[in-house]
């Protein structure tokens, strides 16, 4: 299906690893123009130099993004590259950073500036940009968010947070025609997800107690998947969605647990 975006001029940050760099290829496939605000710059740069980018323009850009200057910076430099055109915003970066209870303010505050300050920032330092092109602006928040994991105060406040600006800026741009949406991941095996299995005692065990309770065929979900999803929201076949939060997730949320752990997996 051809998604119309081809030309488009996109921005996505932490977009060198993870769900980030699937949306990145995504994109790109597309016909994207594609900046990367991220950290790790060697990382953005390896992906995109290993991307069939023809016809589209690329760029990388480092950025600490706890720092407001260089969120407010990171974006100039895109408007630069693109010329002053944006269309589309993916606000991917963060990482749970299992800030709790017992690791008091200081700790819980840089949680914020991690996960959730910049994501405020991008968009304020992007906005009049985004209001020329009625473009779109993706969030991606966490399933955390909504179920609670224990042990992750700063990540689990952030993503809640992130849920509530995607609708109070979905209300807010609707007279510019800018939509705002967010996709919360659940279980996702992303380099960071990966890291965190292998570190446990039992992983595989860990990893099949996981997967039994994802009703939809016992699986993660790919990070494709999660990729196509915010590939269509930002794009003018889902031009009539604003202010949703999807749980692309097997049904790992919503769906009942006593009905969860006795599906039959004959189609597994």
């Amino acid at each position: 299906m051809d998604l119309n975006l081809s030309g488009n001029y996109a921005v996505i940050s932490g977009g060198a690893k993870g769900i980030g760099s699937s949306i990145v290829k995504c994109f790109v496939n597309e016909g994207v123009n594609v900046a990367i605000i991220d950290i790790d710059s060697d990382a953005a740069d390896s992906l995109l130099d290993n991307l069939n980018c023809d016809g589209v323009n690329t760029v990388s850009i480092e950025a600490d993004l706890t720092n407001p200057d260089a969120c407010q910076f990171a974006i100039k430099q895109v408007l630069k590259w693109s010329n002053g055109k944006l269309d589309i915003l993916v606000n991917n970066a963060g990482v749970n950073d299992s800030v709790d209870l017992t690791d008091g303010p200081k700790k819980f505050q840089l949680s914020l500036d991690r996960n959730l300050v910049h994501t405020y920032c991008l968009v304020h330092y992007a906005l009049n940009a985004l209001k020329e092109s009625n473009g779109s602006i993706l969030n991606i928040s966490s399933k955390v968010a909504q179920t609670g994991q224990g042990g992750t105060s700063g990540y689990a406040a952030s993503k809640g947070a992130i849920n509530g600006l995607t609708r109070e800026w979905a209300v807010d741009l609707a007279p510019y025609g800018i939509r705002v949406n967010a996709i919360a991941p659940a279980e996702v095996m992303t380099p960071l997800y990966k890291s965190w299995i292998e570190s446990l005692p039992e992983p595989e065990e860990t990893l099949n107690q996981i997967q039994d309770q994802i009703p939809l065929g016992h699986r993660m979900t790919t990070k494709e998947e999660i990729a196509d999803l915010a590939t269509f929201l930002v794009s003018p076949k889902s031009s009539h969605t604003t202010g949703q939060i999807f749980n692309p997730d097997g049904g790992y949320v919503h769906l009942d647990r006593s009905c969860t752990s006795s599906i039959s997996r004959k189609n597994s």
